[in-house]
């Protein structure tokens, strides 16, 4: 693999390891951020309470720490190129979804949802990047056929 690739999947992989830990040390706040956009469902709300019951933590906690990992987890392996498919896949999956809940620039006027449209327009970058990672995955090539004539 090319020293480029590899330095830049290490780069790219320092975001979702640091906003992971950052999730994970402020377990609370980032709880309380999640339970104002993330409503339970009905249909999964009986499970919820049994988990709640279980673990002595509220689904904001739980989704708080859950997404934490996640983002620590799969930046580690994308960073030592362990099941980079798979984990930029999950974090596809993430990030487009948190796209969507967290960044509703839609239902506000044009002038305030300026920082939402750029921060979801980043978010939109980061999903193609990991495309690119996954569309790169872990075999080697030769650099005549990754890269052309480049």
């Amino acid at each position: 693999m090319p020293a480029f690739v590899t330095f830049g999947r290490i780069l790219f992989a320092v975001l979702f390891i640091y906003t992971g830990a950052t999730k994970l040390i402020a377990i609370q706040a980032t709880a309380d951020f999640i339970a104002t956009k993330v409503v339970v469902p009905d249909v999964i709300a009986p499970y919820a309470k049994q988990v709640e019951t279980a673990t002595a933590m509220t689904t904001p906690q739980l989704l708080a720490i859950a997404v934490g990992g996640l983002e620590v987890i799969a930046g580690l392996m994308i960073a030592l190129n362990f099941g980079t498919r798979f984990f930029a896949m999950l974090l596809i999956i993430y990030t487009a979804v948190s796209t969507v809940l967290f960044y509703d620039f839609w239902n506000q006027p044009a002038p305030e949802n300026a920082k939402m449209v750029i921060d979801a327009l980043k978010n939109l970058s980061i999903i193609g990047a990991l495309f690119m990672i996954m569309g790169y995955g872990r075999a080697t090539r030769s650099a005549e056929t990754a890269y052309g004539d480049v």
